[in-house]
């Protein structure tokens, strides 16, 4: 009985810490007038809104240019994961750890040393302020969550399945399409959806490998929140949220729809 209140205090908790921040961000959204120490704004406004629909800075335009790129580094990092994924869950041989411990160095090391370093390799190649550039870039990030939810999932499945359908006669080809896909399928899902929100949120790296010339959704957004432009940075930070929600919860049901998988196994 403890355990159970305990539990539902905590469960009450985590939803109140997350629901106040959202709730706040709401409301300066559109307020005019906020001073302290109301609870709630004096004045109301739809100034953000209005800018970011109608604004001179084609919001909309880069709303959808940053969900196209975060797209196309999810499908990139998908399809690197897998493989890499299969061979540290599945298989054995020397320098496995090493291996795990390397694809996790990007998140270790300070994404200046990083963005710096790759920028001057790209400028040399010529990949600097342009789209497969920041592709290339946000890869560096992604990679290592893409890899370790796979590597999991690939980890809990083991190769039972695969083994069952290639002693029923199945080519490799259709194993992996119509076993090994399905079941991992709910964790290409965590890990899509992980994978969008670490590209689609990236400042530093595109700002310093596309120069300026690739705009995304957070460029235009940060310089509202360092200005201190509460109410348009407001508008902007929810729909950020609300696009990547969308984004996710669509991708989601997409996939179980075609694979009719109805069990969750997100790790």
């Amino acid at each position: 009985m403890k355990k159970n209140v305990i539990f539902n205090i905590i469960i009450y908790l985590a939803v109140f810490l997350i629901l106040l921040p959202l709730t706040v961000l709401i409301l300066w959204g559109f307020s005019k007038r906020w001073p302290w120490p109301y609870v709630l704004p004096t004045e109301y406004s739809l100034r953000g809104a209005a800018y970011f629909l109608t604004g001179d800075g084609n919001s909309m335009k880069i709303l959808l240019y940053s969900i196209g790129l975060s797209f196309v580094v999810t499908i990139i990092t998908l399809v690197i994961s897998v493989p890499a994924a299969r061979a540290l869950g599945l298989y054995e041989f020397k320098g496995k750890g090493f291996f795990k411990l390397l694809v996790l160095l990007p998140l270790i090391i300070s994404p200046v040393a990083v963005g710096i370093g790759i920028q001057v390799f790209f400028i040399k190649i010529g990949l600097a302020n342009t789209f497969l550039g920041v592709v290339l870039v946000h890869l560096v990030p992604c990679l290592p969550y893409g890899i370790r939810i796979l590597t999991n999932v690939f980890e809990a499945l083991g190769e039972s399945m695969e083994f069952q359908a290639t002693t029923l006669g199945a080519s490799k080809i259709q194993t992996f399409f119509y076993v090994t896909l399905p079941l991992i399928s709910p964790g290409l899902i965590s890990a899509a959806g992980l994978v969008f929100i670490v590209s689609f949120s990236q400042y530093f790296l595109t700002f310093i490998v596309g120069g300026g010339n690739i705009v995304t959704l957070p460029m235009v957004m940060f310089p509202f929140i360092q200005s201190g432009d509460r109410m348009i940075a407001s508008c902007y930070s929810i729909v950020f949220i609300v696009a990547t929600l969308v984004l996710l919860i669509v991708i989601e049901k997409r996939v179980k729809a075609y694979y009719t998988v109805e069990n969750h196994f997100y790790i």
